[in-house]
């Protein structure tokens, strides 16, 4: 389970953001939503540990992880956490299957070749990022997120940049791993789209302030 309470965060010179209390249990999904600047992907690097809170805390199966010093919370990050980015960061001289083989829990070709097979990219896997359709690119991120088996997995605007088809193909794909692990799965968006497939949702408009 993750649970936060009362969360704030305040960039220099700003007003304090103030974040509504959530809590997700394991299997199940969160939609957070809200228009450009509300706040949306500052939550999500709250939840990640990426950033400390001004206040209040994160706190994930029982362990108040916004206290954490910085090198445990980057080892809970490493073990406990996946992270889907709007932009997807591959180092673009590797292939996909030397991308995913960064993970420091790849443990094996076999293991990354098992994860492909599950995201339909095991053909992919000798490409070059930029060989890759946006979708595609989707996919991988997702495959390269989940190769530590997270607890939680967390998702920033996973489907801003897709179209329809491919869009209810990546939330698919995100619903189905997050359940197939009994993880927990935060998806931060504003496309309205996602509302159709997770029922589960806080929006940050009128909240943040």
């Amino acid at each position: 389970m993750i649970v936060t309470k009362n969360l704030t965060y305040q960039y220099p010179g700003s007003e304090p953001i103030h974040f509504p209390d959530i809590s997700v249990k394991a299997g199940e999904a969160l939609l957070v939503r809200g228009e450009s600047g509300c706040g949306k992907t500052t939550l999500l690097h709250l939840l990640a540990g990426l950033r400390r809170p001004t206040s209040g805390q994160v706190i994930v199966d029982g362990e108040a992880i916004s206290a954490f010093p910085p090198a445990r919370i980057d080892q809970f990050r490493g073990r406990h956490i996946g992270i889907v980015y709007q932009q997807t960061y591959f180092i673009e001289s590797l292939s996909v299957l030397e991308n995913l083989l960064l993970s420091p829990y790849a443990e094996s070709r076999s293991k990354a070749r098992a994860i492909a097979d599950r995201f339909n990219i095991n053909g992919l896997l000798f490409r070059y990022p930029h060989q890759l359709s946006v979708g595609q690119q989707q996919r991988a991120s997702i495959a390269r997120a989940v190769m530590n088996e997270p607890k939680l997995l967390l998702a920033d605007e996973p489907t801003s940049a897709l179209d329809n088809k491919n869009c209810s193909l990546v939330i698919d794909l995100l619903l189905e791993e997050a359940k197939a692990q009994n993880a927990i799965l935060i998806i931060v968006t504003h496309d309205d789209r996602l509302a159709q497939e997770v029922s589960n949702s806080v929006t940050l408009n009128d909240l943040v302030n």
